[in-house]
């Protein structure tokens, strides 16, 4: 329907949305306020019990949702928060209750007024994908997989391409209720949907470029920065007596010199989350003893202090694809219209600092905001895609410049004069947080995104910054 025939707060038709991850969740939840009928094409066997899909490798090591994205979570499912800490997923201050390695020591003890709240990425996806399945119109296909993407008009997307892979899809197409041309009868079946708006959210593992290939669209280059980062983790029960006074115990790297480093979590049921993780050669064991033996080379006794009261061996999971990748799809001049990407099809951080979760959750935010806009203008979809692709490109700068920066310093061949003015100033910084309350405050409010990169730079911090320096300066000559 064109711009000026439609009639304000008009639903559209049919959403489709390719993934059921946590990217693909949090946007289904926005375009069910927007549109009469939403399809989740997911490739995996998935159903409302199912936590972090099989085809998420990550899904299994330690995630953070950051303050802001909390924030938004809390806006889209209201009582989520609640929900989660029925679970035991601990909700406290960040400067309270995380022992806090930094580079130059252990971070202030204190009050920050940023609440976090940790938990298993399984169990979140768990509870957002009963909430998404529950809304009116909302369709799961599990065992679809996309195949491509079909034009109506020249330069739109109308159509999904789709293949029923397991029984589970098959049956999902028919009891989900969709139109009969649109579902497919039965696994190795090919089907299309048509669709007034597509969503590419299927993670780092997005076909998107090869759709648009095929669809005659030039392809845009893209930014990798790579992390050479190997992540083992596991998850073990937490002591019932005598619980330390801590939920979160961190270890940060720090190039060249803090090539290992790990993370514990207090999560769920009474859990600990661990993740170890090391840079190049320096790949955590996955075996029971080796991996207790890398924590205790760690400088935060906390991990191996844990880690040690296990009473049984647990599974461990090793994930080594931690690239930073941004597809630069906002300079695409053909970027076709009714098409959207989002999450890890757009963007992969290293996921060491904590931001995939947040930022997807962020992305749905915008989306939400400018479909409503559009709606109360009474305005049509055409011009959403380019727009909304180049406001995501705003909002991912700042997590991208922190992410690739800090990882670029690894590399001792290339390290681009920004990502070395950006060290040097982390190295000051981290040492004046170390003993100085104010500013780790205002760090740990730019690293939950609910304060802006600038405040870092703020007159008060930047003179204790090079104060800092200059001590350094005088006490190696």
């Amino acid at each position: 329907m064109g711009k000026r025939t439609r009639m304000r707060g008009t639903r559209w038709d049919r959403a489709v949305v390719v993934g059921g991850g946590h990217a693909g969740l949090v946007t289904a939840r926005v375009l069910a306020d927007h549109f009469r009928e939403v399809v989740i094409l997911e490739r995996d066997a998935v159903d409302e019990t199912t936590g972090a899909h099989p085809h998420a490798p990550q899904g299994y090591h330690a995630h953070a949702v950051l303050a802001k994205g909390s924030q938004v979570l809390e806006a889209l499912f209201p009582g989520l928060r609640a929900e989660m800490e029925e679970l035991g997923a601990p909700v406290f201050d960040y400067g309270e209750r995380i022992d806090f390695l930094l580079p130059a020591g252990l971070a202030p003890r204190c009050r920050t007024g940023v609440r976090v709240q940790s938990f298993t990425r399984a169990e979140l996806e768990r509870r957002l994908r009963r909430r998404v399945m529950a809304l009116p119109g909302v369709r799961l296909l599990p065992s679809a997989r996309c195949e491509g993407l079909v034009m109506g008009r020249p330069g739109t997307v109308s159509r999904v391409k789709y293949r029923v892979t397991g029984a589970e899809g098959a049956a999902g197409g028919v009891s989900g209720g969709l139109a009969g041309e649109a579902a497919a009868g039965s696994a190795g079946e090919s089907a299309e949907l048509e669709a007034d708006l597509v969503v590419d959210a299927s993670g780092r593992s997005s076909g998107l470029d090869r759709w648009l290939a095929d669809l005659g669209v030039p392809v845009p280059g893209k930014r990798v920065v790579k992390a050479k980062i190997t992540y083992t983790s596991m998850t073990f029960d937490r002591p019932e007596k005598n619980p330390p006074d801590f939920d979160v115990a961190y270890q940060m790297m720090f190039a060249p010199g803090i090539s290992r480093g790990g993370v514990i979590l207090a999560v769920e049921r009474n859990r600990w989350m661990c993740s170890l993780f090391g840079y190049g050669d320096e790949a955590p064991p996955t075996d029971d003893e080796g991996y207790l033996g890398f924590a205790r080379t760690l400088d935060n006794a906390h991990l191996a202090g844990q880690i040690a009261q296990r009473d049984r061996p647990e599974s461990v999971h090793r994930y080594v694809n931690v690239n930073n990748q941004w597809n630069l799809y906002h300079r695409s001049k053909a970027w076709p219209e009714r098409l959207l990407a989002v999450g890890d099809s757009v963007c992969v951080f290293n996921p060491v600092y904590g931001q995939g979760l947040t930022v997807a959750a962020m992305e749905a935010e915008l989306l939400r905001d400018m479909l409503t806009g559009l709606r109360a203008k009474g305005q049509g979809l055409d011009g959403l895609s380019k727009r909304y692709q180049g406001r995501v490109a705003r909002l991912l700068v700042a997590p991208w410049t922190l992410s690739s920066n800090s990882d670029l310093m690894w590399n001792r061949d290339g390290r681009p004069l920004p990502a070395r003015i950006a060290h040097w100033y982390n190295t000051h910084l981290f040492a004046v947080s170390a003993r100085d309350p104010q500013v780790w405050t205002r760090f740990v409010g730019v690293v939950n995104m609910v304060a802006s990169p600038a405040s870092l730079f703020h007159p008060a911090v930047f003179r204790k910054v090079v104060a800092q320096a200059l001590l350094h300066r005088r006490s190696t000559r």
